[in-house]
């Protein structure tokens, strides 16, 4: 009773596999199958009546797919009398839409949120949430981990960071997590101002600060397309920057992102394994950093009741 029991959906059982290890626990038996229509069928081959049951669950391609999966996963522990149902989602999938900005559009963030409500989710835990608005779209306890310490981990250790390094905001929704880093890096910061004139779809206007000459670090929440990114990598060669490096927590990398980002003038581009990479998306230009550790250590902080707020210092909590 009251046991820490891990179940993994098919969006990312390697992150889960690291995640138990780091528990000391085994990821929970499971069989996820499909009908011959498509239809997902779900059977949890161990006892959970009153355990605090934490399922990860990411949405990489196909979406629409794994967060069906997800909803069943949740139905089918509140119907095995689970104490609790912690739904673990490193990457939040159709935040992006998380107001309405044109007539007759979607809020498909609270969507999500009401569909994890209704299935029956006890709690959120996820990475990096688009905007800080969805937790409120929740009635249940939400908590938004962010990648940027581990990302500022690896940059401290393999790229040189000195006063000719400068972090830079790829947007101005960004500037909030790109400041968090700047702070943890010592350096300044600047902003690319830019206009969405469509989904997908990016135009650098402007950059804010002073990049010529300095090593540049862009620091975004996604990369989708590649697009924005690799634009606004451009635009920082122009003004005089001498080396772009990029990194991201939600590594989407949707069609030809993988090659466009290995052709563009971007150094490195850093990534977290909340989305995982498919054997042809990985490349020596593309660095995978593990959010394993953290998630973990939430996992076991929500388990026992204690603060997950703690883990990050003031400058991180201030980013959303």
């Amino acid at each position: 009773m009251n046991e820490l029991m891990l179940f993994s959906g098919a969006g990312n059982p390697e992150l889960s596999a690291r995640i138990a290890e780091r528990l000391g626990v085994h990821v929970g038996e499971m069989v996820l199958q499909r009908f011959a229509d498509g239809e997902v069928h779900v059977q949890v081959n161990e006892s959970v009546r009153g355990d605090d049951v934490f399922i990860v669950q990411s949405f990489p391609t196909p979406v629409n797919e794994h967060l069906m999966e997800l909803l069943i996963m949740i139905d089918a522990f509140k119907r095995a009398s689970a104490r609790r149902v912690n739904v673990v989602v490193p990457y939040y999938c159709y935040a992006r839409q998380d107001r309405k900005v044109k007539p007759r559009e979607p809020v498909t963030a609270k969507l999500v949120a009401d569909l994890l409500t209704a299935a029956g989710a006890s709690r959120l835990l996820t990475v990096d949430l688009h905007s800080g608005q969805i937790v409120g779209f929740f009635d249940q306890p939400v908590d938004n981990l962010y990648a940027g310490p581990i990302i500022a981990d690896y940059i401290r250790k393999n790229i040189k960071v000195d006063e000719n390094t400068v972090v830079v905001s790829p947007d101005v929704g960004g500037v909030p997590r790109a400041r968090a880093l700047a702070e943890a890096l010592g350096t300044p910061i600047a902003i690319i101002v830019k206009r969405r004139p469509e989904p997908n779809r990016t135009e650098v206007m402007e950059v804010i600060g002073d990049v010529a000459g300095k090593t540049a670090i862009m620091l975004d929440d996604m990369i989708d397309t590649g697009g924005s990114i690799i634009s606004g990598a451009n635009a920082l060669i122009n003004l005089g920057s001498k080396e772009v490096y990029a990194a991201c927590t939600h590594g989407v990398l949707s069609g030809s992102a993988p090659q466009k980002l290995i052709d563009s003038a971007i150094k490195k581009i850093i990534i977290t394994d909340t989305i995982p990479l498919s054997e042809d998306q990985r490349d020596g230009k593309i660095v995978v950093v593990t959010m394993a550790d953290l998630l973990a250590d939430a996992i076991m902080r929500i388990h026992a009741d204690r603060s997950v707020s703690e883990i990050f210092d003031k400058a991180w909590k201030g980013q959303s």
